[in-house]
């Protein structure tokens, strides 16, 4: 998917070309597996970190084009994403041996230094984290997409295979469930992507073991709680990149069809070969390209290397948690396994110590077991890797001695197991107990990213209304991630900042009540006027089955019915007094404009509509807690 210069069409004939292309390059990779002509007797890892920009309010903001031109636009090291507040750098391959960690983390730091000045010079700052929490459905517009062809094409494909409108639905302490009409919740996600070269006769084995040890750093590493205002999964991401891009339509659904994005089935038992052919048998072609480059089996004829440049775009397409990959460096070509659950952030050191836990295990597993499939059913492992995204460190998880384990206890058990596969590797012992001591002590305390987040939004929403804590907990997060010190030493984030808590209030969006009383217009006068006795409340929406404004009840119109009912009139329905046609306004509207509009037309309340669906409404007391809280 690095490609930029994708023109998508649409003919019948092009999406043939493109099949066969890809046949072609797969059965180009298995005469390559063949003639033994891929790099062996040396391991390398690298690392893709991707980033939010945001504001100084915590929000995000759109800037990724022109700080990425202010970077001289190498593409090989910044890039950009799917949408305009996101950015990534590519750090560099090492050698796998000595000093590496110390190396990548140096590098990535070098690199994120690059980033945030560059992001300082257009006004906005650089955020590493899974997911920011002050995102808003105001992001998910069109408009926030990066203007690059690529981008247009997936999400046009991915909407036109779906065949209607991606549903997300997310339990976790809160319960999230939409819908949306194009793909850039994807970009809510960012990720800390890894990479670590095998040889093809040890990829089953390493692959196998990667899939093992994810559950376990995932668990770990959680750093992406809330969206949208909700408290989700400890890593989010996972259940959302899962729906974000979900091509399924509701008849493949039914047949239990498999998404794009997903953990795997089985265990591998070959070699790279059946991963390849599965996904090119399973999964319809997004992005159908001409390619101009030679046939790769003609190009290996004439003793040259192919690019397989057909196989790796549709393979961009799809979405395993671990991902098997392709390369060519320096003429020489290799393969590599891609893990992408880990999210971005809390700081750099972090993040490198997560992949030691991650590349460590591997290793280890495989020093210690050989092939883990013979030991473990994947029905297990899989149910490992969810059961971590979802409940972090409290997950229960299965292991290699046939036990249960809280999340927490088999990680501290493993360490050691990680650290003698890092021994294996010629990894610096020095590196290895600074990395590994490090896990141990945040999975001791239990202070993931995601249980600061948490812990931070609680307390700060028992006495600030969302959007105020969800700014503060960012600007607090950003506070100590400059600091560069592991998530496990971060103090507790404080209340706002008193110079920065207006931000909160700007849009109506940001105040209004959305847990909402409403009554129909069918239902009597006698239960609206129970409920607004009990709850306090003079103004009751009036929706219809499908959730849009059809009217507004107040006590006024409580009196008009009492007076009606001096005349027998039992029975009065809510349609047949409540204001019909109220004044409303969009999310978006600024705050001083709905305090004006209710000032001119004498109104207590105001409904706030999108569309026609009812989503909130806004009262004289929502303005008395905003002048209460700006003037603390």
């Amino acid at each position: 998917m690095g490609r930029q210069d994708l023109e998508l069409g649409d003919s019948a004939a092009q999406l043939r070309r493109f099949e066969e292309r890809l046949i072609a390059d797969a059965d180009a990779l298995e005469r390559m597996l063949e003639m033994g002509v891929f790099e062996t007797g040396i391991r390398r890892i690298g690392l893709e970190q991707e980033f939010f920009l945001i504001d100084e309010h915590g929000r995000p903001a759109p800037r990724a084009m022109e700080l990425l031109e202010d970077l001289g636009g190498d593409g090989s090291i910044y890039q950009t994403e799917l949408a305009r507040f996101n950015v990534e750098v590519a750090v560099p391959p090492q050698e796998f041996k000595g000093d590496c960690f110390s190396r990548v983390e140096q590098e990535l730091r070098r690199h994120m230094g690059i980033i945030r000045r560059a992001a300082h010079r257009h006004g906005v700052n650089v955020l590493a984290i899974g997911i920011l929490p002050t995102l808003g459905w105001e992001h998910l517009t069109l408009d926030y997409m990066t203007p690059k062809p690529r981008y247009r094409a997936l999400n046009d494909r991915v909407m036109a295979m779906r065949g209607g409108q991606l549903r997300i639905h997310i339990r976790g302490t809160d319960i999230l469930h939409a819908s949306h009409d194009n793909v850039l919740l994807e970009s809510f996600n960012t990720s800390f992507q890894l990479h670590m070269q095998v040889a093809p006769d040890e990829f089953a084995r390493m692959y196998n073991a990667m899939q093992l040890a994810t559950a376990l750093s995932v668990a770990a590493s959680g750093n992406s709680p809330l969206l949208l205002g909700h408290r989700l999964w400890e890593e989010t991401r996972v259940a959302l990149f899962r729906q974000s891009v979900d091509t399924r339509t509701d008849h493949h659904l039914r047949r239990g069809s498999r998404p794009r994005v997903f953990f795997g089935d089985d265990w591998v038992k070959g070699s790279i070969l059946e991963l390849v052919r599965d996904d090119v048998s399973r999964f319809r072609v997004v992005l159908p390209i001409d390619d101009d480059e030679p046939m790769p089996g003609k190009v290996l004829d004439e003793g040259g290397i192919p690019k397989l440049s057909s196989l790796a775009l549709h393979n961009g397409t799809i979405y395993r948690w671990n991902r098997p990959c392709y390369g060519v460096a320096n003429g020489v070509p290799h393969l590599r396994i891609e893990n992408r659950p880990m999210p971005a952030g809390p700081t750099a050191v972090d993040s490198i110590a997560n992949a030691a836990l991650l590349f460590g295990l591997t290793l280890g597993l495989v020093e210690e077991y050989g092939d883990v499939s013979e030991k473990l059913a994947f029905h297990d492992c899989k149910a490992n890797f969810y059961n971590a995204a979802s409940n972090g460190l409290r997950a229960a998880l299965h292991w290699l001695d046939g036990r249960t384990h809280a999340a927490d206890e088999l990680i501290l058990l493993t360490l050691p197991l990680a650290a003698k596969g890092l021994s294996a590797a010629g990894v610096d012992e020095a590196d290895i107990n600074r990395l590994l001591d490090l896990i141990g002590e945040r999975v001791s305390t239990g202070k993931t990213g995601s249980r600061w987040m948490l812990d931070g939004f609680n307390r700060l929403r028992a006495v600030v209304p969302q959007d105020e804590a969800l700014q503060s907990l960012v600007q607090g997060y950003l506070q100590r991630q400059l600091t560069g010190r592991p998530v496990h030493t971060w103090d507790p984030s404080q209340m706002p900042d008193r110079d920065r808590r207006r931000a909160a209030y700007l849009k109506v969006a940001q105040i209004m009540s959305k847990d909402l009383i409403t009554v129909h217009e069918e239902d009597t006068v006698t239960l609206a006027e129970a409920m607004m006795r009990w709850e306090g409340i003079r103004h009751i929406p009036v929706e219809n089955g499908d959730g849009e404004l059809v009217g507004m009840f107040t006590l006024g119109d409580v009196v008009q019915a009492l007076r009606k009912r001096a005349g027998d009139d039992e029975g009065l329905r809510i349609g047949e007094i409540m204001h019909k046609s109220p004044r409303t306004v969009a999310p978006d509207t600024p705050t001083l404009e709905a305090i004006r509009i209710m000032r001119d037309d004498n109104l207590s309340a105001l409904p706030v509509v999108e569309g026609k669906k009812l989503e909130g409404i806004l009262t004289d007391s929502d303005f008395l807690v905003v002048a209460a809280r700006l003037l603390e």
